[in-house]
């Protein structure tokens, strides 16, 4: 099976797609419609040769994705919350004022600040402070063991009891949608709900395995910085210091995560592959929900856009936004 430059996620009551050039999210809005927001898109890896290099490249697509994928998700709410206001506006008979859209705007990029750092809090320093309250022998692999196993359960128990909820939910439908469209397209078949709606919704280049490769991953990258910082120092690093190292290697955790997973998605047909990734498909079991019709056209539509492909069955439906 081919594995094309096409990646994606799931955002408020819709789907963003990342292509080689370009970068579309598809929402649809209360009154049926789908608003598409394309931007271009180049990876800096792509403009210096520099930044090309394995693992390097990884890290930089690492930042661009997480950047991206806050921006999409900032446009995603914020055209929930605009949405949301003229429609109360509308009842009213009144006009959303301008001033309130930007309080809007600020509010939720500083939202998606705060979330970002509650998230670096809770899944890198909780989990030391944890293993370091147990008691756990400060040798660098088994430490670091029992902190892997303790920050992989906080995420799946996360993702897990998140699920519940039906926001979530529909966003996860979302991220089935996304997968599907992204299957149906590199297996050549016509982008329709369908067709679409045939493939499976567990992909091996997801972001859910991605984490999981960094969960993994970063038990042995830690073992060894650990080990280094206590031969250098002559004893185990503080729980600070084990912080303040451990997520100043984060860059190259996620650069080789990165190129890990897009061998995943090469060699998804090796059965040696297929054995590794389980695990991550598994998980996605949690992340991704089967996606309704009308799911399944917002994932088309952004997939399309990331394309540049203009004839459509959902042109229609669609209304371009700048």
């Amino acid at each position: 099976m081919p594995d094309l430059n096409v990646g994606g996620q799931a955002v408020i009551e819709g789907v963003m797609m990342r292509s080689k050039d370009k970068v579309a999210t598809a929402v649809r809005i209360p009154s049926g419609e789908i608003l598409v927001k394309t931007e271009d898109y180049r990876s800096l890896a792509t403009r210096h040769k520099l930044l090309n290099v394995p693992i390097l490249r990884g890290a930089v697509a690492f930042v661009e994705m997480l950047i991206i994928g806050i921006r999409t998700l900032n446009f995603s709410a914020d055209i929930a919350v605009k949405e949301a206001e003229k429609l109360e506006a509308a009842q009213k008979g009144e006009e959303v004022p301008e001033k309130k859209q930007k309080q809007n705007a600020l509010y939720l990029g500083l939202t998606a600040a705060f979330a970002l750092a509650l998230g670096i809090g809770v899944f890198f320093l909780i989990p030391l402070a944890i293993t370091d309250l147990l008691n756990i022998q400060k040798e660098a692999v088994g430490f670091n063991l029992v902190a892997g196993a303790i920050r992989l359960t906080m995420f799946v128990a996360y993702v897990w009891a998140i699920s519940f909820f039906g926001e979530f939910k529909r966003i996860f439908q979302y991220h089935g949608a996304e997968h599907k469209s992204i299957y149906a397209y590199e297996m050549g078949d016509e982008l329709v709900p369908e067709k679409v709606a045939c493939h499976t919704r567990f992909h091996p280049r997801c972001g859910t395995s991605f984490i999981l490769i960094v969960a993994l991953l970063a038990v042995l990258v830690y073992a060894i910085s650990d080990t280094l910082y206590a031969v250098w120092a002559g004893h185990p690093p503080t729980l600070f210091a084990r912080f303040g190292v451990h997520f100043a290697l984060l860059p190259i955790v996620a650069g080789t995560s990165f190129e890990l997973l897009k061998l995943s998605g090469k060699t998804r047909d090796n059965a040696i592959t297929r054995i590794l990734i389980a695990p991550g498909l598994w998980l996605q079991k949690i992340t991704t929900k089967e996606p309704s019709r009308d799911q399944l056209e917002v994932g088309i539509a952004a997939l399309e856009a990331a394309l540049g492909i203009t004839e459509s069955k959902l042109e229609s439906r669609r209304t371009p936004v700048s």
